[in-house]
């Protein structure tokens, strides 16, 4: 059986490192392996700057990478990408306690990530969605066009099915690939 090694940065929730060694990308992976007829190998990437883990798809450490990726003028000159799977953007929380004005006090990111660390901060809520719209897609390595139609393939057939609405209610509460404005 083939074995499709998935580059992801651990933790990194919703996408992976959640409670049962889950994550929507975790759950897509897998379900994209099952299409494939493939066995799914997580490998972790353990480097400082997040964009690294793309010097590791290049030198075949892995096969795709799949960890929450952005979709970037820059990551396209590294990589090539699959239709993005959710399509979010960067959200606003401020400590409700003291306000927006105490720039100490407010976290920017992705809204799938804060939605998940806001969840343990006290006091702390987003209060604005859609700062900006970012299309998070599986990457493989450059030239390698068969897989990345095979999961392009897979990853289709797992929207047409259901699967993948699914995978999106049960992680981000929502079962749309567009994400921008969802509300938690």
């Amino acid at each position: 059986m083939e074995t499709l090694r998935v580059g992801a940065a651990f933790p990194d929730p919703p996408f992976n490192g959640m409670p049962g060694d889950g994550g929507l990308d975790i759950d897509l992976m897998r379900a994209i392996g099952a299409k494939l007829g493939a066995e799914v190998e997580f490998i972790p990437y353990e480097g400082e700057e997040f964009d690294g883990i793309f010097d590791g798809l290049a030198v075949g450490a892995y096969d795709c990478v799949a960890s929450g990726v952005t979709v970037t003028p820059e990551r396209e000159r590294k990589a090539l990408f699959a239709p993005p799977y959710v399509i979010s953007g960067q959200a606003m929380a401020v400590d409700t306690r003291r306000g927006a004005d105490h720039p100490d006090d407010v976290l920017v990111a992705l809204a799938p990530r804060l939605a998940e660390r806001v969840k343990s901060l006290p006091g702390v809520q987003i209060v604005k969605r859609g700062l900006s719209v970012e299309h998070i897609a599986i990457a493989v390595a450059p030239g390698d066009q068969a897989l990345l139609s095979r999961i392009a393939v897979a990853q289709a057939e797992l929207e047409d099915d259901g699967t993948l609405q699914g995978l999106r209610r049960k992680w981000l509460g929502n079962p749309y690939t567009d994400q921008s404005l969802a509300v938690h």
